[in-house]
């Protein structure tokens, strides 16, 4: 017996032997046939992949990306400590795919009050891989081939991608800016959508719009009349409306923010998209939502159910835990969300300050995370380059982030091809950053300005 399987695997180690020309062989052959899905056509550049690894490597202060430098509030850093080390064992466990029970229904509780209509945590709301995944899961559920998505100019540019990805076509349609009267500072408010142009991009083949309010990157708010407007445009047409309210907290001045859901006619066409890392200022947490129909929301955890699946169980205790705070806390001085746009308010006021004594002139935003400013007073230090194919203001904020150490982003980032040379003087600053941080921004500006004003 031993004999035959020594015999049997000598037998086998010869043919092995013998057939190694032709092994090496296959190893070393490519495949020849294209392997790429034609939806990636045109989308793997990605310029924050870019822009982030430019940060890394130039930057001494980094104005660009959209994260605060600042902690977390201490309530909800407790939260994650006491569900690690006090709560049940089950939390490193996977939880309700569509989202953890404390979290989904909380969420319905706070929603419940800023839509004025009752929800059912386990319909009415879905808990996401950040707002980024609820995007995903939105346009892959009612986005089909040959349908048109109206996206409002600038945007945040995932939008477009991801309506490709889905085998629409984006319609876009720009906010224009009116010269403010009086030598005042342009404001994120003086960027309007022209009525008789906005219909003019809804057909029998529009599926849906995508509304940003506030809108990054100007910090725009859209007003009761801007809202009434694209509410009334989408039940004549029948349309989606997938509403991306990541900053829904984060507005200044007095602004409201106005949710385009509780309008008449638009909670059953409508996906409210939230994010707790704008909400709780952690955005690696990666814990976003949801909110709307069930007639809507059915299809979206369907795409959720076949793509992601889950979200991870202990980050959804912890924001549960930290909006069941301020829920006790709704309204009330001591709320966190009363608490952060007054800080991120001064922060804002801060950098507008220091922009405005070099010469740069911002556009003060109603909201977010975000300032657009016009960077026209520095353009003598890098010269335009005739038929370049690169917008300036990418030019200009790769040699800014290059020779001054101050990182930006450029606004042609969140325009469509064809109109990334609308407004080539403009780029867009994060302020949600620590007093130091924005100092810091101010010393290499009043630096900048000294050797111009010397040369």
């Amino acid at each position: 017996m031993l004999r035959r399987a020594g015999s049997s695997l000598r037998h086998f180690l010869l043919e092995r032997k013998s057939s190694a020309g032709y092994s090496s062989c296959s190893r070393e052959a490519k495949m020849s046939r294209p392997v790429q899905a034609r939806r990636l056509e045109g989308i793997d550049k990605n310029i924050w992949v870019e822009f982030v690894k430019l940060a890394a490597t130039y930057s001494k202060v980094n104005l660009g990306q959209g994260f605060p430098d600042f902690p977390a509030p201490d309530f909800l850093q407790e939260a994650l400590k006491r569900a690690l080390s006090e709560g049940s064992h089950m939390l490193h466990q996977y939880t309700r795919a569509f989202g953890h029970p404390p979290l989904v229904k909380v969420l319905a509780q706070i929603f419940e009050k800023l839509l004025g209509r009752e929800l059912d945590p386990m319909t009415n709301v879905m808990v996401t891989v950040g707002a980024y995944q609820a995007l995903f899961c939105c346009f892959q559920a009612f986005v089909d081939e040959g349908d048109e998505v109206v996206v409002i100019e600038p945007f945040f540019d995932c939008y477009e991608s991801m309506v490709k990805m889905a085998g629409g076509t984006s319609v876009f349609v720009p906010l224009r800016p009116k010269a403010p009267k009086d030598g005042k500072l342009m404001s994120s408010a003086d960027w309007q959508l022209d009525p008789a142009e906005l219909a003019s991009k809804f057909s029998e083949r529009t599926k849906a719009i995508v509304l940003n309010s506030p809108n990054n990157p100007l910090g725009k708010v859209f007003s009761r009349g801007e809202l009434e407007l694209i509410a009334e445009l989408c039940v004549k047409h029948d349309v989606l409306c997938i509403s991306d309210e990541v900053y829904e907290w984060l507005v200044y001045d007095g602004k409201e923010h106005i949710r385009i859901a509780s309008l008449p006619g638009m909670w059953d066409r409508t996906v409210t998209i939230g994010s707790a890392g704008k909400t709780f200022s952690a955005t690696g947490w990666k814990v976003g939502w949801t909110v709307g129909p069930d007639r809507l929301l059915q299809h979206v955890r369907t795409v959720h159910q076949n793509s992601v699946y889950h979200c991870a169980t202990i980050a959804q205790e912890a924001v549960a835990q930290g909006f069941q705070r301020e829920l006790t806390l709704y309204g009330k001085p001591e709320s966190y969300f009363v608490q952060l746009p007054r800080t991120l308010q001064q922060k804002r006021d801060l950098l507008i300050q220091s922009l405005v004594a070099v010469g740069i002139k911002p556009i003060v935003p109603e909201g977010t995370y975000f300032l657009v400013a016009d960077i026209s007073e520095f353009k003598s230090d890098v010269p335009e380059v005739p038929n370049s194919d690169e917008p300036y203001d990418c030019r200009f904020t790769k040699w800014m982030m290059k020779n001054k150490g101050l990182a930006a982003i450029p606004l042609s980032t969140f325009y469509s091809e064809a109109h990334k040379n609308n407004y080539p003087n403009f780029i867009r600053f994060c302020f949600a950053k620590e007093e130091a941080t924005l100092k810091a921004a101010n010393d290499i500006l009043q630096k900048w300005k000294k050797e111009k004003t010397s040369s």
